[in-house]
C-alpha cells in the first residue's frame, strides 16, 4: 500500500513537472513571437497599402470622375482623421449601421459611379494578383485613427440592435464542427501553432487585438482586413461563406469593436 502511495506521489510530481516545461516552453514561443514583431514594427510593408490608399481617396475615378473627398465616414464629408475608432456606426442618409468597408462601398456607388458589383467583386487581394483597391483604401482610413482610443457608439437604437445580433453570432456555434467563434476566443493561453487565439470576453486582449487590425500578413504578403479576417473565420469554421458587405459581418464587428472600446488603436500591425 505505501509503495503504491509512494509511486503515485512520483506520477504527480512528473504531471506538474511536464505542465509547468509545457508553461514555460508556451511562454518562450509567445516571447520570441512578440520580439520578431518589434524588429519588423518599424518596416511595417502596410505603409504602401496607406500609400495607394491615400490616393485613392483623392484621385477622380468611376463614371462621375471625382474623388471620395465628399465620403462621409462619420465625421463630416471627407473627414478621415478619427473616423475608424469609431466604425461601425449608424449614418441616418441611408438609415441602418455600416461598418468601414460598407460605407466605402456606399461612397463610391453613390459618388463616383461605379456600380456595386465593380467595387465588391474583387474584395480581398488573392496570391500573386493585384492589389484590392477596397482593402488599399481600408488602410489609409485606419491608420488616419493610429494612436486615437476605441469608441464605438452605441446610442441609436439601430446601433444597440446590430450589438446585441452580433453577440448572438459570437457565442453562435453550428457546422459539421459544432464551432463558433467562441470556441477560439473565450478562453486564455489559447494557440493554434503560433498564432495566439485572443480571449475577447477579456477586455484588455479584446482591445490588444482588435486594435491590431487590418494587419500585414506575412504569411500571404498582403494586407488584410477586419472583413477578410472573419470571412477567413468562417470558413475555418465550416460556416456557408460569408458575404461581403452582409450586415450579418458588420453585426459581428460591432460586437467585436465594441468589445474594445476604450483602447488604444495601433494598427495597421503585423502578423504571421
Amino acid at each position: 500500500m505505501e509503495s503504491l502511495l509512494i509511486h503515485f506521489v512520483r506520477f504527480v510530481f512528473l504531471i506538474c513537472a511536464l505542465g509547468l516545461s509545457q508553461g514555460h516552453a508556451d511562454d518562450e514561443t509567445a516571447t520570441g513571437i512578440q520580439e520578431y514583431r518589434d524588429l519588423l514594427a518599424d518596416i511595417n510593408p502596410a505603409e504602401l497599402w496607406i500609400l495607394s490608399g491615400e490616393d485613392l481617396w483623392f484621385s477622380a475615378a468611376g463614371p462621375k470622375e471625382v474623388s471620395l473627398e465628399e465620403c462621409d465616414l462619420g465625421k463630416g464629408p471627407g473627414v478621415t482623421k478619427g473616423a475608424y475608432v469609431e466604425l461601425p456606426r449608424y449614418f441616418p442618409d441611408v438609415k441602418k449601421v455600416m461598418d468601414l468597408e460598407q460605407r466605402l462601398i456606399h461612397c463610391r456607388t453613390l459618388i463616383q459611379g461605379f456600380s456595386r458589383g465593380e467595387v465588391s467583386s474583387y474584395p480581398f487581394t488573392k496570391r500573386g494578383q493585384e492589389t484590392s483597391e477596397i482593402e488599399m483604401l481600408v488602410t489609409f482610413i485606419a491608420s488616419e485613427s493610429k494612436g486615437m482610443r476605441m469608441n464605438i457608439p452605441l446610442e441609436h437604437v439601430a446601433e444597440k440592435n446590430m450589438f446585441d445580433l452580433g453577440k448572438q453570432l459570437f457565442y453562435f456555434r453550428a457546422g459539421s464542427h459544432d464551432f463558433g467563434c467562441i470556441t477560439c476566443h473565450s478562453g486564455d493561453n489559447k494557440r493554434i501553432r503560433l498564432q495566439e487565439l485572443p480571449n475577447f470576453k477579456n477586455q484588455d486582449q479584446a482591445r490588444k487585438t482588435y486594435g491590431s487590425w487590418p494587419a500585414y500578413r506575412v504569411s500571404a504578403g498582403e494586407v488584410r482586413t477586419m472583413q477578410h479576417r472573419l470571412y477567413d473565420c468562417f470558413r475555418q469554421q465550416r460556416f456557408p461563406e460569408a458575404l461581403y458587405g452582409d450586415d450579418l459581418i458588420t453585426a459581428l464587428i460591432m460586437f467585436l469593436a465594441r468589445s474594445a472600446d476604450g483602447g488604444l488603436y495601433d494598427a495597421p500591425a503585423m502578423k504571421r
